[in-house]
């Protein structure tokens, strides 16, 4: 793997970021400081690994110290992550949380209004 190759999978999930998550930023780096709480923790520590080595693919001393078979799992976290939060999913998801949260709410209201209609004897 090259300096090149570690550049361009960061580039391209900073590109998925900016797409996906609407993160914008010049770099890997500048976009996970500006949103990178909008990722979950395994991925967060995912992107932060592929920043760095993209970083440090920039001096050829620390090329040779970086691990690509990290790199490339950390690219693979990442995109597969990213790929999947198409703005469909993300409002599906968003329905569904709704959703449950209404019927919970729901069936608390019912289930405390029965309680005081039988305490009070009407039912």
């Amino acid at each position: 793997m090259t300096a090149v190759a570690i550049w361009q999978m960061a580039d391209r999930v900073g590109a998925l970021m900016d797409e996906r998550l609407c993160i914008r930023g010049t770099g890997l780096g500048d976009r996970l400081a500006r949103g990178g709480r909008l990722l979950p923790l395994r991925v967060r520590k995912a992107a932060r690994g592929l920043a760095a080595a993209a970083e440090g693919a920039r001096d050829p001393r620390r090329l040779m110290k970086i691990d690509f078979e990290q790199v490339s799992a950390d690219y693979d976290i990442c995109v597969r992550h990213l790929t999947g939060l198409g703005p469909w999913a993300r409002w599906m998801g968003t329905a569904l949380t709704f959703a449950r949260v209404s019927l919970a709410a729901g069936l608390l209201a019912a289930g405390v209004g029965y309680a005081l209609m039988r305490w009070r004897g009407l039912v």
